[in-house]
C-alpha cells in the first residue's frame, strides 16, 4: 500500500469553505504539489492556475497556456477527492512535460505513472469517478439497443447535420429521442 506524499485535507474544514476561500485551498494544494515536484526538478517552472475548465474533465495541464486548469463545478462537489487525486494528477503531467524528453512522453505513460507512484504516493488513475451531470449537462437524449446516451448541444448539432454515432458497447447507431430541456420546460 502506498502512502500519499501530500497531507490529506480536512473534510470538515473544506466543507465550510466557499468562494475565494475554496479557490485559495486549491491554489495552496497546487503550491504544495509544486514544492514536492521542485525537490525532484529544481528548475521546474511554476504553473499558472485557473478554475475555468468546463465539461467532464476535472483538470488539464495546459502547456500552451502555461499552467493547470481545473473544473470549478467538479471541485466544489468533490473537494477532498479533487485535492487528493486531481491536483497531483495534473501536476504529474506538468512535471513530466518539463523533464528531458518529456514532450515525447505519452500522457499517461510510464513516466507519468512513475511520478504518481513514487513522488505522490498515489495509484496512477487516468480518469476520475465524479458525477459530471451538473458540470457537463447533456440535454439531448439518444439511444441504442443497450442504453440511453446524453449529447451536448455541440454533439447534437453534429448528429443533426448528418454525423452518425454508434454505441461503443453494442455498436448500434444512436437514435435521437428528444431533449431533457423540453421535458423540463413542458
Amino acid at each position: 500500500m502506498m502512502t500519499a506524499a501530500l497531507p490529506h485535507p480536512d473534510p470538515e474544514a473544506l466543507a465550510a469553505l466557499a468562494g475565494p476561500d475554496l479557490s485559495h485551498a486549491l491554489h495552496e494544494r497546487v503550491a504544495d504539489a509544486f514544492a514536492l515536484c521542485r525537490e525532484l526538478h529544481p528548475r521546474l517552472p511554476r504553473p499558472g492556475v485557473w478554475l475555468d475548465l468546463r465539461g467532464r474533465s476535472a483538470g488539464q495541464a495546459h502547456f500552451g497556456r502555461g499552467g493547470l486548469r481545473f473544473n470549478p463545478v467538479l471541485y466544489a462537489e468533490n473537494r477532498v477527492d479533487f485535492l487528493v487525486e486531481v491536483v497531483p494528477h495534473e501536476m504529474a503531467h506538468w512535471l513530466v512535460y518539463h523533464l528531458k524528453d518529456g514532450r515525447r512522453a505519452r500522457p499517461h505513460g510510464r513516466e507519468w505513472q512513475t511520478v504518481m507512484r513514487r513522488l505522490f504516493g498515489l495509484e496512477p488513475r487516468t480518469t476520475h469517478r465524479f458525477d459530471v451531470e451538473r458540470a457537463s449537462p447533456s440535454p439531448y437524449r439518444y439511444a441504442c439497443r443497450c442504453r440511453e446516451h446524453g449529447f451536448t448541444p455541440h454533439r447534437h448539432a453534429l448528429a443533426s447535420g448528418g454525423r452518425i454515432y454508434r454505441c461503443r458497447h453494442c455498436a448500434h447507431t444512436l437514435v435521437y429521442l428528444g431533449s431533457k430541456v423540453s421535458e423540463m420546460d413542458g
